[in-house]
């Protein structure tokens, strides 16, 4: 999975200004970590040799958002440092996040973040495994999920040289179509499930949004290189139940949505993936 660039740690970037609030801080980084730009002034700690936020989760929280906009509640699976969580969280400033990750590690880190963003008081992460059916039992349920599932399944590539890398990687806990039956069981009525996949396994990331009686709505493409084939593809799904019969076919799901260039030949940021970045209270980038 790419790295997605770090934000210059300046509050000002060739003219552009960081939006939104800055953060309490208050919290340094520990041996072997860094504490990097995530999205307007907020930032994240990372392990500098393990598992570091991607271009995956800015895309999927991003997705989620622009067609969830008004979630109340969030719940992010796997959500590893938090990255994907943050990011929703800082673009849906009244909404409460919960997340669930299943390694220690990436649990203390993000706890880290969210202290160190002062967001705490709707923030909740917890230990655990998505795949568990009693994952949060008792709460409500959630207006908007995202997930970044890992992309093979064991066996099929090599694993990542940190440990924290491998489940980012590999499905050691569970793929796409855990994610998806999580996401169905926890969705609101007319909530919206966001996740990301690569674009050359597409019909297996709609096949387990189906299988969990989830309906692609919509699906978007971002190609990392111009003139490159491979990228990825983010989906945002609906629970059928919630939708009247023959949706699928009137409303012609799922809407491809034009594609989003990252890199240029010439290795110039696209404006396309600008635009989004902005949204995200990244630097431009152009």
């Amino acid at each position: 999975m790419p790295s997605a660039p770090t934000p210059d740690d300046a509050p000002a970037f060739k003219g552009w200004t960081r939006p939104g609030p800055t953060p309490p801080g208050g919290l340094a980084p520990e041996p072997g970590e860094t504490l990097d730009g995530l999205c307007g002034r907020w930032r994240i700690f990372q392990l500098a040799k393990g598992n570091r936020f991607s271009t995956d989760d800015l895309v999927t929280a991003w997705y989620g958002t622009s067609w969830c906009p008004r979630a109340g509640r969030i719940a992010d699976l796997g959500s590893g440092i938090g990255s994907v969580a943050l990011l929703a969280a800082w673009r849906c400033p009244g909404a409460e996040v919960h997340t669930v990750e299943a390694q220690a590690e990436s649990l203390r880190l993000a706890r880290r973040s969210i202290a160190y963003n002062g967001q705490e008081h709707r923030m909740f992460p917890r230990l655990g495994d998505l795949r568990d059916p009693d994952l949060f039992a008792g709460e409500a349920p959630f207006d908007l999920v995202t997930g970044t599932p890992p992309y093979w399944p064991e066996g099929h590539r090599l694993p990542a040289a940190h440990p924290q890398s491998i489940p980012a990687r590999l499905e050691v806990r569970g793929g796409i179509a855990d994610y998806a039956q999580a996401a169905a069981r926890l969705l609101a009525p007319g909530g919206l499930f966001a996740c990301v996949f690569p674009n050359d396994q597409r019909p297996r990331a709609l096949a387990a949004l189906a299988a969990a009686g989830l309906l692609c709505l919509h699906r978007r493409e971002f190609v990392f290189k111009e003139g490159e084939p491979y990228g990825l593809d983010v989906f945002a799904a609906a629970r059928r139940q919630d939708l009247p019969e023959g949706f699928e076919d009137r409303a012609e799901c799922p809407e491809a949505e034009a594609p989003v260039l990252i890199r240029r030949s010439d290795g110039a940021v696209d404006p396309g993936i600008a635009r989004i970045r902005l949204a995200l209270g990244f630097p431009p980038g152009l």
